[in-house]
């Protein structure tokens, strides 16, 4: 009798496919830290370092050469600052995202929101020479996956995938326009602002995940890019029309309504997403007093903060419009809002404040 184990048919087990390495560039003017730094990042299977530079005008050559996925950039360097080459070094980059990695983000939250404005992807303080490695390193390898996470590792479908339904778009008064970021949202939330009409007739509400420490220079920054006048929102201050109101870093927006008047009330209970401030909160909010005159924009974040805000705007009339994922630093939050065929549009930020134009009843 031939026994069951060798008459059994053998079952081949194909090795799974190793994701491809993380590529690196590494810009900084200091050789022991681009030394240190590639170490670090090295040390890790997933990281491939394929390029360094010691100045911004160097990296805008040297990345014209090769295929970068993170360029890791310094603030303070001879010859011109990080900040001043942004535009240059993404544009030189072809889809890679900038990690700032300066001492100036320990205390410089000035440099900071300029440089995620910018373009920057994220940023992340640098410790003293002597104070590399350890804590430091680990933390350092997890910001570079993150950034690199929605090319490297979350891909947008296929020009041939079947995507999810795109949503009419309402008609009608627009009420108010609750705009929510993360990850790259300083940049798209800038370029979003700028590309509006001077008058839309309507409020904007922005909620950005970012500490407080830095939104008076968000603030600032908001304002002198889009001409309008921003303020952070405060419990009791009263919605008026074409003027940007902030999250706090430490609040969620919530809006009380008595007669026609709309008024900022501030929580800071839990959110579901965990975030705070939260998307979720603020659209929700908008949802309840606005519903179908009211328009959510969700642009570039990690995550899907914002996704039930959506859901519930959605259900009563609303709409909501999300960034794409090519002009996205990371595509979580959009993606997560598009997935779920809740968007009646997915486009680069400039396009999507003309359709918000539209939906004010603005030809553009």
């Amino acid at each position: 009798m031939t026994p069951l184990a060798a008459a059994a048919p053998r079952l081949r087990i194909e090795p799974e496919e190793a994701a491809p390495p993380i590529r690196v560039a590494i810009v900084d003017d200091s050789a022991i830290a681009r030394a240190v730094l590639s170490r670090m990042l090295a040390a890790q299977p997933d990281f491939e370092i394929v390029a360094h530079a010691s100045s911004a005008q160097e990296a805008v050559q040297v990345l014209g050469g090769v295929s970068a996925d993170v360029v890791i950039l310094d603030v303070e360097m001879p010859g011109g600052t990080g900040i001043d080459a942004l535009p240059d070094i993404i544009a030189a980059g072809q889809g890679a995202r900038v990690l700032i990695v300066s001492c100036l983000c320990e205390s410089g939250a000035q440099a900071t929101v300029e440089a995620l404005a910018r373009g920057a992807a994220d940023a992340l303080p640098k410790p003293g020479i002597e104070n590399f490695g350890g804590r430091f390193s680990a933390v350092l390898a997890d910001r570079v996956r993150r950034v690199a996470g929605s090319q490297v590792r979350s891909p947008p479908p296929s020009a041939g995938a079947p995507r999810a339904r795109i949503r009419p778009m309402p008609e009608g008064r627009l009420g108010c326009v609750a705009i929510g970021a993360s990850t790259g949202g300083l940049h798209a939330i800038t370029a979003y602002l700028r590309a509006l009409p001077p008058r839309i007739g309507a409020p904007l509400l922005v909620t950005q995940h970012l500490p407080g420490l830095f939104m008076p220079f968000f603030a600032r920054q908001i304002e002198t890019a889009s001409g309008r006048p921003t303020r952070i929102a405060e419990d009791g201050l009263a919605l008026a029309a074409d003027e940007v109101l902030l999250a706090p870093g430490d609040a969620h927006i919530e809006l009380d309504q008595q007669g026609g008047r709309v008024a900022v009330r501030l929580a800071r209970g839990a959110a579901a997403s965990g975030c705070l401030p939260s998307v979720d909160t603020m659209v929700a909010a908008v949802a309840r007093i606005y519903g179908r005159a009211g328009l959510a924009v969700v642009l570039s974040g990690m995550g899907r903060d914002g996704l039930a805000g959506v859901r519930e705007l959605v259900a009563r009339g609303g709409a909501a419009i999300v960034q794409d994922a090519e002009s996205s630093a990371v595509w979580g939050m959009p993606r997560g809002i598009d997935e779920a065929g809740l968007a009646s549009a997915v486009a680069p930020p400039g396009a999507l404040a003309e359709l918000t134009a539209r939906r004010a009843g603005l030809a553009r």
